[in-house]
């Protein structure tokens, strides 16, 4: 097991994998739209919109961190972890502890007040070890998202 590096563009296949297995996880299997043209451009184009840590356990790439940058009203630049996925068969290896280490040092590398991310509520495994590193689970919010086809019918409602 080596330590976590950032992605290359030849790791986007196998990183597409790992979220295709995490949406099967989270029991939402045909919810995935991302294409690899899309983490390639969005990653590694001019203006990359995230950055993603990868860790490889043999010469494969099992584990990922993707996080990219937002704005709190209350904090300013915070970092964003979008999801840190770890194989089914990599798991409980400290992979994750490895990919959420490059994730702080990130943090505080661009000097931003908080990392933040979601957990679903039923995922008590990810949630033990959020906690058993510090990482304070807001139990009391609820997360919002107005998907696609959400945002058009609010428009055609105007």
């Amino acid at each position: 097991m080596e330590q976590p590096r950032l992605a290359v563009v030849q790791d986007m296949p196998r990183v597409l994998e790992l979220i295709h297995e995490l949406a099967t996880f989270e029991k939402e299997a045909d919810a995935v739209e991302i294409t690899l043209s899309d983490l390639e451009q969005d990653g590694f184009g001019i203006d990359p919109k995230f950055t993603c840590f990868v860790v490889e356990v043999e010469n494969n790439v099992e584990g990922i961190a993707l996080v990219y940058p937002r704005y709190s009203t209350w904090k300013g630049v915070i970092l964003h972890l979008e999801d840190l996925i770890v194989s089914e068969k990599c798991r409980g290896n400290g992979l994750g502890t490895l990919l959420l280490n490059s994730v702080v040092k990130q943090a505080k590398k661009l000097g931003v007040k908080r990392v933040s991310w979601d957990v679903l509520d039923w995922n008590e495994p990810a949630i033990k070890f959020y906690e058993s590193k510090g990482a304070d689970v807001k139990r009391d919010w609820d997360v919002v998202h107005l998907d696609e086809n959400g945002i058009k019918n609010y428009l055609d409602q105007l």
